[in-house]
């Protein structure tokens, strides 16, 4: 992931009330639907898009009232900070686990204009 990448991910609405709302315990996705008015096949997608960047953690599976088994996630998320300065963007993810991982760089306008692959 490049720092255009992540600014992305934390600048979505969706993946970010996700990120917000699984931060103190872990939510399914009905929950996450249901109480931020996501719709459910686009709050499956930011969940697969978070999991795959490593910023939610599935923590476990519990059943529906229809007894359907469903994932449970939650943030790895501590803190992120997104800075532009001389002609530079730089971002930072601060996960629980103490780690920390930077993107950033030498960033060109024309990076801006390249279609993302994998947007959902």
């Amino acid at each position: 992931m490049n720092q255009i990448e992540a600014t992305r991910i934390l600048s979505d609405e969706y993946s970010a009330k996700i990120l917000i709302a699984t931060y103190l315990r872990p939510k399914n996705a009905i929950e996450l639907s249901q109480r931020l008015g996501i719709p459910m096949a686009a709050c499956y997608r930011r969940i697969r898009t978070l999991e795959r960047a490593g910023l939610l953690q599935c923590v476990g599976r519990s059943l529906t009232q229809k007894g359907k088994r469903i994932s449970n996630y939650v943030s790895q998320l501590k803190d992120a900070q997104i800075t532009l300065e001389n002609g530079q963007l730089r971002v930072r993810f601060g996960l629980k686990s103490g780690t920390s991982w930077d993107f950033g760089g030498v960033w060109s306008p024309l990076d801006a204009l390249v279609p993302n692959q994998q947007a959902g």
